[in-house]
């Protein structure tokens, strides 16, 4: 499964892999994070733009395949909560792996133990404050920094933030990812036994090089040495 092979992999291994891929790496604003540390989410984006009533992400969860990631799109307001521990445990109910806001959520207690992953801006007392007019868009993408989110994307999100991925290469963005991972983990046990990781990519030799090349650039170096490093 998709989401099992997210869970040996992290947000950083993903972006790298969009990096390598030519993919657009598309996070969530730095202010979006997990309500609680650990929490990590992976599945289908399920978009709803939130305009005063919880009804719109009532009928995403209504139409929500199993594992789907709620992104509730609040315009980034900080001065209400869209979802609370209602809405959350309705999402668990119906399967979704997931919670993403482009805003802000409350009851938090009751959200620690309810425990299905939550990413947000932060959380606050009062919950919607008025309501709006519903777009005819309101199912079809969500607003989320400066990403528009629809079905053909996915969500991987953990303690370092929120990433949206194209669904349509998801798999190749994966195996990108492991082999990432498994080239960090390599060089990491390396530091560990004593082999730094400047000795790794000859780092000495780079610096020697540039003196006379100063147009090198590291990248070229390690192309030359075959060394790859993530950073």
């Amino acid at each position: 499964m998709t989401a099992e092979r997210f869970a040996t992999l992290s947000t950083p291994n993903l972006a790298d892999a969009c990096v390598r891929a030519g993919v657009p790496v598309r996070c969530a604003p730095a202010g979006v994070h997990a309500a609680f540390a650990g929490m990590r989410a992976f599945g289908r984006a399920l978009p709803a733009q939130h305009v005063g009533s919880v009804d719109v992400f009532l009928e995403a969860i209504q139409s929500a395949n199993p594992g789907d990631v709620l992104v509730a799109d609040n315009r980034g307001r900080l001065d209400e909560a869209c979802i609370g521990d209602l809405l959350a445990l309705d999402a668990q109910a119906g399967g979704l792996s997931g919670i993403v806001i482009w805003g802000l959520h409350r009851d938090s207690i009751d959200l620690a133990e309810i425990g299905i992953p939550l990413f947000s801006l932060g959380s606050i007392p009062t919950g919607p404050l008025s309501a709006g007019d519903r777009p005819t868009t309101a199912l079809i993408h969500a607003t989320v920094g400066d990403w528009s989110i629809t079905a053909a994307d996915v969500v991987a999100a953990d303690d370092d933030g929120v990433l949206f991925l194209p669904a349509d290469r998801v798999d190749e963005l994966l195996d990108l990812a492991e082999a990432i991972r498994d080239t960090e983990g390599a060089q990491a046990s390396r530091i560990r036994a004593g082999q730094s990781l400047r000795e790794q990519v000859h780092f000495a030799e780079f610096l020697s090089k540039r003196e006379a090349n100063p147009s090198l650039t590291f990248r070229d170096h390690l192309r030359m040495v075959g060394g790859e490093i993530e950073v």
